[in-house]
């Protein structure tokens, strides 16, 4: 058996992200920006040759999923594990806002605190959980006597809790198992 790589790709730019306002697992269409930005990644993803696509299932994921998926082959399988952060009241708000109306939490927020629920949401450590479980269950099924890899479409801040960055629109992240059966960057 061999190593399966994951590829992580956020989705394009959202009318939410555009404007200025926190998502979460609110669900706001991608721009028209973004859906440029989906068509324009696909040529860093085929070099990749990703042998699946699966896509957490809120839209602006869901559609860069399957521009990229009409451009590479593949038809995007719905995972609705790799939703974005919860993050509760906090949705639809600016920065400012949060600051304003929640003082104190946007702060808490930003050291990661393991067990801070922003807005009510969910916590970074309930985070990790449901993306882990759901990235074990993705590789598994694409173990084979080759390497592979396979493309997930998911949001900013699932990338930013596994990996530690928050990348731009199409940006992507390669993971691969690590010794203590983490995720590290390849």
């Amino acid at each position: 058996m061999s190593s399966v790589e994951l590829i992580l790709i956020r989705h394009g730019e959202s009318e939410w992200n555009a404007a200025g306002l926190w998502q979460g697992q609110a669900d706001p269409p991608l721009s028209e920006r973004g859906r440029v930005q989906a068509r324009e990644a696909v040529a860093g993803l085929v070099a990749l040759a990703p042998v699946a696509l699966y896509a957490s299932d809120l839209g602006r994921a869901w559609e860069t999923a399957e521009i990229l998926g009409r451009r590479l082959g593949l038809a995007p399988v719905p995972e609705p594990r790799m939703r974005e952060f919860h993050v509760g009241e906090w949705s639809g708000c600016t920065r400012a806002e949060i600051e304003a109306r929640w003082p104190g939490q946007y702060a808490r927020f930003s050291r990661r605190e393991p067990d801070f629920a922003p807005g009510g949401g969910e916590t970074p450590r309930a985070l990790l959980a449901r993306v882990g479980e759901a990235l074990r269950d993705i590789a598994a099924r694409h173990v084979s006597a080759r390497p592979s890899r396979v493309a997930v479409v998911t949001h900013g801040g699932v990338m930013k809790s596994l990996c530690g960055v928050t990348p731009r629109n199409t940006e992507h992240v390669r993971l691969r198992r690590g010794a203590e059966g983490g995720w590290e960057p390849v």
